[in-house]
């Protein structure tokens, strides 16, 4: 595969640019195996309806064709699959020194540059905190009977915004 640069110029970056060094959706880092793809994620509702509102051009256009997004730039809980609000604000996640500048979305836009193909330094602690999350699979795991997709809805929509699929559960 030959790398592809791509340009980012929308609300949140300007100039931005990275490569594309690997193929879609494929070699993950061993340790990341994620169980929904961006698109099934935006297809299913997360964030609100909030993140990627504004359908950034360096996505493909198919990923927003069935996405649940606001239209009013409000978080809306019955976007979520879930129908609850699950997530934290952005300026909470900046406090928290979980941005990273060349991703100012957060997570969830990192791991779409991630499965389009980019490959960054701030990998390892992406992944890692991905990981950490499996925490709350866990807990829902244990707390609920299997195939009650609606126990403990609030974790079950977090664990979502982090490509786990809790409806496996």
């Amino acid at each position: 595969m030959k790398d592809k640069e791509v340009l980012v110029r929308d609300k949140m970056q300007s100039d931005y640019r990275y490569c594309l060094t690997e193929p879609v959706g494929e070699n993950f880092h061993l340790n990341f195996k994620p169980q929904l793809t961006p698109k099934e994620m935006l297809e299913m509702g997360v964030f609100g309806g909030l993140y990627f509102s504004d359908q950034p051009a360096e996505f493909p256009a198919d990923w927003f064709v069935n996405a649940k997004l606001s239209i009013d730039g409000k978080s809306h809980k019955e976007l979520n699959y879930f129908g609850v609000l699950a997530s934290q604000s952005l300026s909470v996640w900046r406090e928290k020194g979980w941005i990273h500048s060349d991703d100012p979305r957060g997570w969830f836009q990192w791991y779409c540059r991630y499965y389009l193909g980019r490959r960054h330094g701030d990998d390892e602690r992406q992944i890692k905190r991905w990981k950490a999350i499996s925490r709350h699979v866990a807990q829902v795991s244990h707390n609920c009977r299997q195939g009650d997709i609606f126990c403990r809805p609030k974790q079950r929509q977090a664990i979502l915004h982090w490509a786990y699929d809790s409806r496996r559960l």
